[in-house]
């Protein structure tokens, strides 16, 4: 059987759908310029639909206390499956994420209607440490040194320093990219 086979295809893939374009967005959830950056994202979710994969990669910078905990909190959101509306809900309230930590994450779980105590032991037992280290490493070593950095075919777009024309910027990396993978 030949590789190109509809039949090899995966079952989650309709064979006749087009390929997503991912969009890495490298963030950092105690971070205002990732909370300003939100704007941009819900735009571009609504232009492309699922057309764009967003794709959350954490970045937690050491300025910020409570943004490693963050990182693993939106993890468990992810695995509950509520991951962007629980980073959205954080970056809303950075300042709040500032003054009160961990006992915040867990608060907006629950506001959210995730299981809070769950949220509370990931914390404590760590269990997604790894992926947030993951993350920070790959980050650096593709030269990510601030948040939000973008990375869409193989491009990387930094937020950190200034968003503007960032959106755009991607918009027509993304058009690009779709209109060569039909």
């Amino acid at each position: 059987m030949s590789d190109s086979s509809p039949a090899s295809a995966p079952a989650s893939t309709p064979v006749s759908a087009s390929p997503a374009v991912v969009l890495d967005v490298w963030c950092e959830l105690q971070c205002p310029d990732c909370r300003s950056a939100l704007d941009d994202l819900r735009a571009l979710r609504e232009r492309y639909g699922d057309r764009l994969e967003l794709r959350l990669r954490h970045f937690p910078l050491e300025k910020h206390k409570h943004a490693f905990a963050a990182a693993q909190a939106a993890e468990e959101a992810l695995e509950q499956g509520k991951g962007w509306p629980y980073v959205e809900a954080v970056l809303g309230r950075v300042e709040e994420l500032s003054r009160e930590g961990e006992p915040f994450l867990v608060e907006i779980a629950g506001e959210l209607g995730l299981d809070a105590e769950e949220f509370d032991t990931a914390l404590i037992d760590g269990r997604h440490i790894l992926i947030v280290d993951a993350d920070q490493a790959e980050g650096k070593a593709i030269g990510v040194t601030g948040t939000p950095t973008y990375v869409i075919g193989g491009e990387r777009l930094d937020g950190g320093k200034s968003q503007e024309g960032l959106r755009e910027r991607i918009e027509e990396i993304a058009d690009r990219l779709l209109a060569g993978a039909k």
